[in-house]
């Protein structure tokens, strides 16, 4: 089980294990005596030193003929238009093609692409459940001479502890990494035992923190470990990103894996699949058809007040999602869709979680670039590389939180902020997005703004701006024309702003003419 951070010390890195089939970093081979470019044949003025016989240089690359001469990468873009058979074929002509045809992401494709029947169990790689290859019969040739960052890089990847990366935060106190950097009690997600709606709206509606209390009496928390829901529902099928798997399945997949990414259970339909009684706001009894008072299983903690999406009733965007997933399993950068908030319940387990506001002035956080719309994000492959090659940064970075939350916790993500999500032990977690009435302006902007971006309404909901606005105005007329008001005045305020700076409009007409001006004196009063 995982320590709280408090307890734990002297963390250390783990080293990574060889490769299975030998294969190392492109950058070795300059300083391998086992192929034909080594630091030797570079260094032309060292003296001649007497030593024994070497063996002969060996070249794995040479083996692919004419596919000699494209990287990597673009071999792999041809192998991903086989099928399986081909595949093997292709493995067996020369030990070079042998190891670009394990590549996992090729066996996942098939996976995908083909599915599996129920029959199917699976056998620790994607390319022996694939193939129904027993273990014992999985053949691991060496490769010692190849030298492939494809095929390296996911390796190195799925042997990253991610632990070290998440202390001393939660309930530490300040300190330092293993990894050497500072921590300090500022980057740290704020931790509270409860709150009010009332407070909720007034001083934490912008703000990420984990509340310790609320889950703890929720009879999910009590009653749910995977040995229960396996006995519950191993036979129940959910979504896990890319594939639909009896919960049985992915349970074997979650303590058998070794992808850099690892599959992550994140089903919508929980709810009805597992029968679960849900009420909609904090209290621990509902109703059922009999009117008889009956216990719910769970219910979002009271501070969160009202969802207004309520209002949609059965045309709502999808809200409620059952998260499993085994540890180093996660989420890359991202925001919440719709601009709405969502607040994450760990059942068992625990996440670490770094987070970022976003504004019109600060940029994304390091590592992950957008487009102009921010439609589109770009980051590292996984969790993994981005821990490597980006955390460090990142926690020195303005408005950086961090934090871990625990089992029985639950930590609030406000509307727009970015963040990432990793699982430090095997988790289950159930979250819920909502619209506070401090972000229905946000919400209503984005459902008007952004319509290609919208997610998670049904085809019946041609245009789900003027739907969310109709459903207000005949349930909550005054909250909608205050978050309209606010709309156009920030809108107003832009307008004014650009205006005063560009010489338009009724800047045109103080300056009598149609020229560029610039008037500090006006922006000085703006601003104040």
């Amino acid at each position: 089980m995982l320590l709280p951070a408090s307890e734990r010390t002297n963390i250390t890195v783990s080293a990574v294990p060889r490769h299975p089939l030998d294969i190392k970093p492109s950058g070795n081979a300059f300083c391998s005596s086992t192929t034909t470019t080594t630091c030797s044949t570079k260094i032309a003025a060292a003296p001649a030193v007497a030593s024994a016989p070497q063996p002969p240089a060996i070249d794995l690359r040479s083996a692919l003929g004419h596919f000699s001469r494209l990287d990597d990468d673009l071999i792999n873009l041809i192998l991903e238009q086989v099928d399986a058979p081909a595949l093997v074929h292709v493995g067996a002509t020369c030990k070079a093609f042998y190891a670009l045809s394990r590549v996992e992401d090729l066996w996942k494709t098939l996976v995908v692409r083909d599915g599996l029947d129920d029959r199917t169990a699976w056998l620790r790689t994607w390319r022996n459940t694939y193939l129904r290859l027993p273990l014992e019969r999985t053949s691991a040739v060496s490769c010692a001479g190849f030298f492939s960052d494809l095929l390296y890089r996911p390796f190195r990847c799925a042997h990253v502890d991610v632990a070290p990366y998440a202390g001393p935060v939660g309930r530490a106190a300040a300190g330092t990494t293993a990894a050497g950097v500072v921590v300090g009690v500022s980057n740290r997600i704020e931790r509270l035992g409860d709150l009010t709606p009332e407070d909720f709206s007034r001083r934490w509606f912008d703000r990420p923190f984990i509340l310790t209390d609320p889950v703890k009496t929720w009879p999910v928390y009590e009653n749910w470990d995977m040995e229960i829901l396996l006995g519950m529902y191993g036979d129940v099928v959910f979504r896990a990103e890319a594939v639909d798997w009896p919960l049985r399945m992915y349970a074997q997949y979650m303590n058998d894996n070794q992808d850099e990414s690892p599959l992550y259970l994140f089903d919508r339909g929980f709810v009805e699949k597992m029968a679960l009684r849900v009420d909609g706001h904090a209290g621990e009894h509902d109703d059922d058809d009999d009117g008889d008072d009956v216990a719910v299983d769970y219910f979002p903690p009271s501070c969160f007040g009202e969802d207004l999406f309520d209002v949609l009733e059965d045309q709502r965007p999808d809200s409620k999602w059952l998260i499993v997933g085994p540890a180093r399993s996660g989420s890359t950068f991202h925001k919440d869709p719709n601009a709405t908030s969502a607040w994450n319940a760990v059942i068992k387990g625990a996440k670490y979680w770094i987070m970022f506001p976003c504004s019109d002035t600060a940029g994304p956080p390091p590592g992950v670039f957008f487009s102009a719309d921010q439609s589109e994000v770009t980051s590292p492959l996984s969790i993994a590389e981005w821990l490597l090659g980006f955390h460090a940064e990142a926690r020195r970075a303005n408005g950086c939180l961090e934090g871990i939350c625990y089992e029985g916790e639950v930590l609030h993500v406000p509307s727009g902020w970015w963040h990432l999500v990793v699982n430090l032990s095997p988790s289950i977690a159930i979250t819920q997005n909502f619209v506070p009435r401090a972000h229905l302006a946000d919400v209503l902007l984005f459902l008007r703004d952004k319509p290609d971006q919208v997610s998670g309404f049904g085809n019946d909901a041609k245009n789900s701006y003027e739907l969310f606005v109709q459903k207000m105005r005949s349930r909550h007329p005054q909250l909608l024309e205050e978050a309209l008001a606010k709309i156009d005045g920030n809108s107003e305020g832009k307008k004014r702003k650009w205006d005063s700076v560009t010489g338009t409009d009724e800047a045109r007409s103080a300056t009598g003419n149609g020229m560029f001006s610039f008037d500090f004196v006006d922006d000085d009063l703006e601003r104040s």
